[in-house]
């Protein structure tokens, strides 16, 4: 693997790059940080707050670690197809 030039590559921090480092970084501090959801009330179904607030973050780190896969795949074929383009 050679390493990037510097002509021609595009700035490494874009903004699609930091949507995708929110959408990894979300559910890491939202579970870190136990003080936003170190509670017994609301209940749901009689399960309490804490468990349910991290049950819950289960499907949502699913979804935002896919759309950051979606994001990722889109941007480097845009690059790649750019690349193709000043080759020809």
């Amino acid at each position: 693997m050679s390493p990037p030039s510097s002509s021609g590559g595009g700035p490494t921090v874009t903004p699609n790059r930091v949507l995708i480092a929110l959408c990894l970084v979300v559910p890491f501090v939202a579970m870190l940080w136990v003080g936003s959801y170190d509670s017994v009330e609301p209940t749901l179904i009689g399960v309490p707050f804490f468990y349910w607030y991290q049950m819950l973050w289960v499907p949502l780190s699913t979804a935002l670690t896919a759309v950051a896969y979606v994001l990722l795949r889109r941007e480097k074929a845009a690059r790649k197809r750019q690349e193709e383009g000043e080759v020809q």
